[in-house]
């Protein structure tokens, strides 16, 4: 099980990678919504903002009006940020969900 420094990190890494690329994300999904990301395993959130392409404003704590969570367990986390989960196969199988409006599922999909 990764810890909770561990997930905070990895969704550091992941906004820094968005940030790298965050023309060629926004082509792919131009969304300005609140993002939470929720821990199963250790009990634990994190939240920002999903806008231009990018992730801002990374912070501990649940957002519970957000209008994008996905919940997960940590290593599974931690393997989503690598690029070692197959996103479809994990989303059928329920290691990983995704709660969103149906027009914002729909555009994140270009994304995985």
């Amino acid at each position: 099980m990764a810890s909770v420094d561990e997930c905070r990190q990895a969704l550091h890494e992941l906004a820094a990678r968005m940030d790298a690329n965050a023309e060629t994300v926004r082509k792919r999904v131009d969304l300005d919504r609140t993002l939470a990301c929720r821990i199963t395993d250790l009990g634990v959130a994190f939240h920002g903002r999903l806008t231009g392409g990018r992730l801002f404003d990374l912070a501990d704590g649940d957002d519970p009006k957000a209008k994008i969570a996905l919940s997960t367990t940590s290593d599974d986390l931690i393997r989503l940020v690598r690029g070692e989960l197959d996103i479809p196969r994990a989303l059928a199988t329920r290691q990983i969900s995704i709660s969103a409006n149906p027009f914002d599922l729909l555009k994140l999909r270009k994304l995985l």
